[in-house]
């Protein structure tokens, strides 16, 4: 491969498990990761649509991945062009984009993770070096394949004094245990917004519980709550990992049968998240005195705060502190991924994910 840029600029998308869209981030990997610009580009309905219809077994799946994997490709290509155009950054500039994929199944039990997009026309439509399939080759190490975000957490938030914790709050919910000396751990701890936005898309006919105002207004079901506790996923030590598959509006309907008042449902439903999140931050970071948060959660005003009355005894703020903003830590994850393929250098971290050791992840479609 020819020698990389000098400037050390790379591109990062993210489009996560809530299926919102995609995320973009330019992000100067010279030193210090450093975010240089970002853009957003939301999913139409009928591919939000399309791809929720992906995440279950159904007909002809191989034509609608085939077919969806093309259409992603022209819009994460068309998100790239978009910022390029605002920075005036031409594309030969940039080192490589780090493209996570989109998720509509993730099965590391059975040997795979599917990300679709179709990296090669990407890298055509872009002119820029592709590296996609993250997952795989961990999982080939007999890792789960997620979270990957935890390396670059250290690299970026890792404090030589402080041990603290990272909390993303996509669709799903992951942690990474930062101390201060000792070795970096991450998993998942189960649902974040996904099952917030599948009831305020059945209770408001919204995509979302914009800051959780639904929820602020309701109050906890006590059964209900216990009810969706007793999931044997809360139970499982690390390293885990889950998504879509278990956590669905199948699993909402099956724990919340008898329903309730909409804003009752939808304040157990936040509490559910913070009260596993911090959990989890109890049983297996226990030394951490500092929290800092990430991902689209941080905007649901509600959640937070029931996050920090867990958080007891730890101050609890948004990666923003840390020099990053929240909506943009994991596409600059991804850019920093991107990077770290090219150099061959591993991206994993086996006591994350579990696999056997370190690993170079990622596929590369050259430019």
């Amino acid at each position: 491969m020819s020698a990389l840029p000098g400037n050390g600029l790379y591109l990062g998308l993210m489009s996560g498990t809530s299926l919102d869209g995609v995320d973009c981030a330019l992000a100067d990997l010279s030193g210090s990761p450093r975010l240089v610009a970002s853009r957003f580009l939301p999913y139409p309905p009928d591919l939000r649509s399309a791809l929720l219809a992906l995440s279950e077994s159904g007909a002809d799946e191989i034509e609608r991945a085939g077919r969806i994997a093309a259409d992603l490709a022209h819009r994460y290509a068309a998100c790239v062009e978009a910022l390029l155009g605002d920075t005036g950054i031409a594309a030969r500039d940039i080192a490589a984009i780090g493209c996570h994929g989109q998720t509509v199944r993730h099965r590391p039990e059975f040997g795979f993770s599917v990300q679709l997009v179709n990296a090669a026309l990407l890298a055509e439509r872009t002119g820029i070096t592709v590296v996609a399939d993250f997952r795989s080759r961990d999982i080939a190490a007999g890792g789960q394949g997620a979270p990957l975000v935890p390396a670059f957490h250290a690299a970026c938030f890792r404090d030589a004094s402080r041990h603290r914790v990272v909390i993303n709050i996509g669709g799903i919910a992951n942690l990474t245990d930062l101390p201060a000396k000792d070795a970096v751990r991450g998993f998942d701890s189960g649902p974040g917004n996904i099952l917030l936005d599948a009831w305020a898309r059945e209770a408001l006919g919204a995509e979302r519980d914009h800051g959780g105002g639904l929820a602020s207004t309701g109050a906890i079901i006590p059964d209900l709550l216990e009810r969706m506790l007793a999931d044997e996923y809360f139970g499982l030590p690390p390293p885990k990992s889950t998504g879509r598959e278990r956590f669905n509006a199948k699993w909402l309907a099956a724990n919340a049968a008898d329903r309730g008042r909409a804003a009752d449902v939808q304040a157990t439903l936040a509490e559910l998240t913070a009260r596993t999140i911090a959990a989890d931050i109890g049983r297996y970071c226990p030394g951490a005195v500092e929290a800092y948060a990430c991902g689209g959660g941080v905007h649901n005003a509600d959640l937070m705060r029931r996050l920090r009355s867990h958080l007891v005894g730890r101050s609890l703020a948004t990666t923003e502190s840390l020099g990053i903003h929240p909506d943009w830590v994991e596409a600059m994850a991804f850019a920093w991924l991107a990077k770290r393929a090219l150099e061959r250098s591993p991206g994993n971290l086996p006591e994350v994910t579990g696999a056997r050791g370190p690993r170079v992840l990622g596929a590369i479609y050259p430019a």
